[in-house]
């Protein structure tokens, strides 16, 4: 009879577990971005990169291979993730912290991606790093802290929040990740005069907690056209790699996790950076080294797996998919379908009423549009021109910038081209940079010289498809005069649209 008992009350057990998993929320959404990182990773055909986690995450989902950043700074960048705004229009010109204090407008409040997908019946959480303003734009149900250097610990901290079964709202859950951003240090155990920057990994080869770290000889390294190929350079992308290496095994904690808990089948899985690595050349720059990310979705509702899609998507897509995925989108509108009126959200709150709150042309609607109904359709087009802005990174690095750009041509708009580049001061303390600037002006650094990238034209041309490395400027080419023209035009319009306020600047600078 003791028998019969205690393999009945496991019965039970086994039921109740099964049902809690039955019970769990569907169309849950998990958006894990990171911090200055480029497409590589072995699913791109990065030979260098130990990636496996996100690679199968790709393979059991469709893998964006033209996935662009609207401006390669962090603040900035995020403030485009979470609002579907470009950032010259959501108000957010460079960094939030500390004394750069850039913030968005306060009436992006109906756009915000964690307020929308609140309004859908979504509880939501963020963790890792965050960087934009107001909290109250922004704002999360919930806030989960750990080492933004370490992703395995992020997932296990995020677990609680997946596995919370007394709730039965989907979950959404933001996590950001500080690497493979530059930090932490330098090398001291190169043998090089100049050191190399760890980007978040430990000294002496010593491993953050439960991570296998994966350590990378400089010889083994692949240098992107964009850099140098010099031993300073290949010395620091060693570190850079292994930064990335670390990130993939919280990819994989993280799918563990969803397993376990009978929910992988249930989550929308979204992996990408803020913009492209920190290099000189990527970085604060429009080049392609800046503005291309990595960009993975795995839909667990889509049927075709292991896409690769050709198709030009922009993060100004990523909040009006999100919320399209949580079925709140109104896509005649391309707004929430549960819109909630800035004027009407902020007139109680005496802090805000106050404020300039937006532009006076308004913010009713998204500048990006839904990548879901492409998923799985590696012929299928979505943007055929894109466009990118930078103005500010560190408050003291005004040099505006404006991009067009389309499968066949991009132009470029050095707005400040009179000035030279200023660099971001960790940028300009690499010494990969550093390396080549003691040579002098001539010394080659990628596809130009050191003097070419410090003093810049007005314009760059280049012939994208045929250049991708961006290595021949066509602007002063008289045989390109009505391409440069028309892309002028492309722009000027676009800036127009968005009521940018640099579009002044043609007529006076």
């Amino acid at each position: 009879m003791r028998t019969f008992h205690n393999i009945f009350a496991a019965l039970c057990v086994i039921l109740c577990v099964l049902c809690v998993k039955t019970r769990a929320a569907e169309k849950n959404i998990i958006f894990f971005i990171t911090d200055d990182e480029s497409p590589t990773l072995g699913c791109y055909g990065d030979t260098a990169a130990k990636t496996p986690a996100i690679d199968a995450v790709a393979e059991d989902g469709t893998l964006f291979l033209n996935a662009f950043a609207t401006t390669a700074s962090c603040a900035a960048s995020r403030s485009v993730v979470m609002s579907g705004l470009h950032n010259h229009r959501n108000g957010m010109y460079g960094h939030q912290h500390d004394f750069h204090k850039f913030a968005s407008w306060h009436n992006v409040v109906s756009l915000a991606l964690p307020r929308v997908l609140a309004n859908e019946g979504y509880r939501t959480a963020q963790i890792g790093k965050y960087h934009v303003a107001p909290e109250e734009v922004y704002h999360f149900e919930t806030y989960l802290k750990a080492n933004g250097r370490n992703a395995v610990e992020m997932a296990d901290k995020v677990k609680d929040f997946i596995t919370d079964t007394s709730d039965d709202r989907p979950f959404f859950i933001y996590m950001g990740t500080s690497d493979p951003h530059r930090g932490g240090g330098k090398d001291e155990t190169w043998s090089g005069e100049l050191k190399p920057d760890l980007f978040g990994n430990k000294p002496e080869r010593a491993a953050h907690t439960g991570v296998e770290e994966v350590f990378y000889k400089p010889k083994d390294v692949i240098v992107p056209p964009f850099l140098p190929d010099t031993p300073d350079c290949r010395a620091e992308l060693a570190h850079y790699y292994q930064s990335i290496a670390r990130i993939d095994q919280g990819i994989a904690r993280l799918v563990e996790i969803l397993k376990e808990a009978g929910l992988y089948d249930k989550t929308l899985i979204v992996f990408t950076a803020d913009h492209g690595m920190a290099f000189p050349g990527g970085k604060t720059t429009v080049f392609e080294g800046g503005l291309r990310v990595p960009f993975v979705v795995r839909n667990p509702y889509e049927k075709k797996r292991g896409v690769k899609s050709e198709a030009m998507i922009s993060h100004i897509d990523i909040t009006p998919s999100l919320l399209d995925f949580a079925g709140g989108l109104d896509k005649e509108q391309n707004r929430p379908k549960k819109w909630v009126d800035a004027n009407q959200y902020w007139k109680d709150k005496p802090y805000a009423n106050k404020e300039n709150r937006g532009p006076r042309g308004g913010l009713n609607a998204y500048h990006g549009k839904s990548w879901i109904p492409i998923l799985g359709k590696p012929k299928a087009t979505h943007w055929e021109t894109i466009f990118a802005s930078h103005t500010f990174h560190e408050i003291q690095m005004y040099y505006p910038m404006r991009v067009v750009r389309d499968q066949e041509y991009k132009l470029i708009w050095n707005i400040a081209h009179g000035l030279p580049y200023p660099f971001a001061s960790d940028l300009w303390a690499a010494s990969t940079f550093q390396a080549q600037y003691a040579k002098g002006m001539d010394a080659p650094y990628g596809q130009k010289t050191v003097g070419e990238y410090i003093h810049r034209p007005a314009f760059e041309l280049y012939a994208i498809d045929k250049d991708p490395n961006e290595a021949v400027n066509l602007a002063e080419n008289p045989e390109y005069a009505d391409i440069l023209a028309k892309y002028k035009t492309k722009l000027k319009s676009f800036q127009k649209e968005m009521d940018d306020p640099w579009i002044m600047k043609w007529d006076y600078e």
